[in-house]
């Protein structure tokens, strides 16, 4: 419960308390402002606390926005001002203030919560409102006016539009929201959480996952249909977030986090199904697991690397910016990408109709151009801007390489060689890491190369990740961990490495998002411990190649899925751990409306 205080002279026939109710609050009134001091230390400290104007006139949907969003600890509208508990110390010091003014008579009754707003000595958030209506009528005639104002403009029609996400894919846009904004409002009248309708929207692929395994028409025509139905379930949780306001730090973690495990267990659904049918897929479905887990990395190494960068301009990013003005390339640009609804709607349409080979096949080459296209934009802009990347984007950058006690240990032994130099021999050595566990196979010469591998990935970490072309570390550092398994793996030429592989990357790949999940929560990354205890990348690597070495291949198989049993109950205990108590300590909500993934 929410307490609002209403202070000034009630006006008759107004709806405001019954309006401030609806919204979760309980209505308090004050006469002035010493009596709005009075009540306010009679408010349970851990509640939100609104100081609203008698006299105010506007939208409903106005003061949901104003003074019910979980980001902010302090907001304001005209004639509304409210603070959670982290600012309520705040409030009353803004309060004391209006009161000593009231007691002056320099603040005139009345218009007590803008002159809050105005002292309040913290972040103050301000809606946008656009047509809404949100003011403080100082005569009958301004009223009327703001009445009629209010009667014009349809609060819910704005509701369910801004419910979309501004941002989107082609198909999200046209072939989803149109429908699935309707579904949210339905959800949300119907006290659904987004929580809820984010775990609906796992089951359901996950039952698409089963029914692709079938290996049948039947059931490949099911999971079709069924990703797609995920699929919109994934777009009406953020929209049910968006239309009630109900955002949650848990809340954004499952939402990432569910769109990845429903990704690629999906992939793995599609290789058992082929694998019934005498088809065997897993050295497609992982390496599809291998280049989306990539991209994002990407993506995100590049966010982070240029997310506080000052004079962060160059003449590809205003290219870009004038592409954007013009309507058609938008679209063009964002579907190219291949964004989460146009790759999810492939991935159905050729799973009814095809095989997962061909599946596989055409995901493999639409991601790969896409790769290609997104990263060669980002290495021109950064090669043609002069941006100063900050000493948070350095350490960001460094949480996500995710080095281990070997690259700490190399760290303070190796001296520090020039920068480019460190650079191109860490690419060098993952080229050739690949290449020898590709041409060679399983042997002793992998891990040398492996070895040098981990000297050259802990020389391009000694200094702090500021350079132009240093948000590239991470995903070279994904990309050589890996491809080496999955080239080891399908080398070992045994039944069940690839899938005992799948699961190792799987595992792998979920800390490394929850990395990123924590980095844009403002959480920080994962502790230290956690890192030594997973061995790093290059320790990982290092110690994957060995076992291809000593083992048998069917041994290799048993010890790769022993190794992705004991990282994958490593990384979610605590990874469950953080964010469930982080939600339970009321950390900040987080909504990140982000890139399409």
């Amino acid at each position: 419960m929410s307490t609002a205080i209403l202070t000034g002279q009630p006006v008759p026939g107004s709806s405001l308390e019954n309006d401030l109710r609806s919204l979760g609050f309980d209505v308090r009134v004050a006469t002035d402002a010493a009596d709005a001091e009075t009540l306010l230390p009679a408010v349970p400290a851990n509640q939100r606390v609104a100081v609203v104007d008698a006299r105010f006139v506007g939208h409903v949907h106005a003061l949901r926005l104003g003074l019910t969003d979980p980001r902010f600890d302090a907001a304001a509208i005209p004639g509304a001002v409210t603070a959670r508990p982290a600012a309520r110390p705040a409030l009353t010091r803004a309060l004391r203030t209006a009161s000593e003014d009231a007691s002056n008579g320099s603040v005139v009754v009345g218009i007590l919560a803008e002159r809050i707003a105005e002292v309040l000595d913290t972040d103050l958030y301000r809606p946008e409102l656009g047509e809404l209506v949100a003011e403080v009528p100082r005569d009958p005639q301004a009223r009327n006016e703001a009445r009629q104002a209010v009667t014009v403009v349809d609060d819910e029609a704005i509701r369910l539009r801004t419910a979309v996400k501004s941002r989107d894919g082609f198909f999200t846009t046209y072939c989803i929201s149109p429908y699935s904004r309707y579904l949210a409002r339905w959800c949300a009248r119907r006290g659904f959480t987004p929580n809820q309708v984010t775990t609906a929207s796992l089951i359901t692929a996950l039952i698409a996952a089963g029914c692709a395994a079938t290996g049948t028409r039947a059931g490949f025509v099911a999971a079709g249909l069924l990703l797609l139905f995920s699929f919109v379930l994934d777009c009406t949780d953020g929209q049910l977030a968006r239309y009630s306001l109900q955002y949650s730090t848990l809340g954004a973690w499952l939402d990432a986090t569910f769109d990845r495990a429903k990704e690629y267990a999906y992939y793995a659904g599609l290789a058992l199904g082929a694998a019934r049918g005498g088809d065997d897929v897993w050295a497609l479905a992982l390496g599809a697991m291998v280049l989306q887990t990539c991209r994002h990395v990407v993506d995100f190494s590049f966010n982070e690397a240029n997310h506080d960068a000052t004079a962060n301009t160059s003449p590809t990013a205003a290219l870009s910016g004038r592409l954007d003005s013009v309507g058609w390339t938008v679209w063009v640009r964002r579907m190219i990408v291949l964004p989460i609804g146009e790759r999810w709607a492939m991935i159905a349409v050729l799973t009814a109709v095809t095989t997962p080979r061909i599946t596989f096949y055409v995901l493999l080459i639409g991601c790969a151009f896409a790769a290609t296209y997104t990263t060669a934009g980002r290495v021109l802009r950064s090669l043609t801007r002069k941006a100063q990347r900050t000493d948070r984007a350095a350490q960001a950058l460094a949480d996500l390489a995710d080095s281990g006690p070997l690259a700490e240990l190399l760290v303070r032994i190796l001296p520090s060689g020039p920068r480019v130099v460190a650079q191109l021999l860490a690419v060098a050595g993952a080229v050739v890491l690949v290449l020898a566990a590709w041409i060679d196979g399983p042997g002793w010469s992998v891990v040398l190369c492996a070895a040098v591998y981990v000297l050259v990935s802990a020389e391009v970490v000694a200094r702090p990740l500021k350079g132009a072309l240093d948000w590239l570390v991470p995903p070279l550092f994904r990309a050589a961990e890996y491809g080496t398994v999955l080239v080891l793996a399908a080398k070992a030429d045994v039944n069940g490495a690839l899938p005992a592989a799948f699961g190792l990357v799987a595992a792998v790949a979920y800390h490394h998002y929850d990395t990123v999940y924590r980095i844009r929560g403002n959480a920080g990354a994962p502790p230290h411990w956690l890192v030594r205890a997973i061995g790093g990348h290059e320790g990982r690597t290092l110690l994957v190649t060995v076992l291809a070495a000593l083992l048998t291949a069917t041994d290799f198989k048993v010890a790769l899925t022993a190794l992705a049993v004991a990282v994958a109950l490593v990384v979610l205990v605590e990874s469950i751990r953080f964010w469930v108590t982080a939600h339970k300590l009321g950390a900040p909500a987080v909504h990140d409306e982000g890139e399409p993934a």
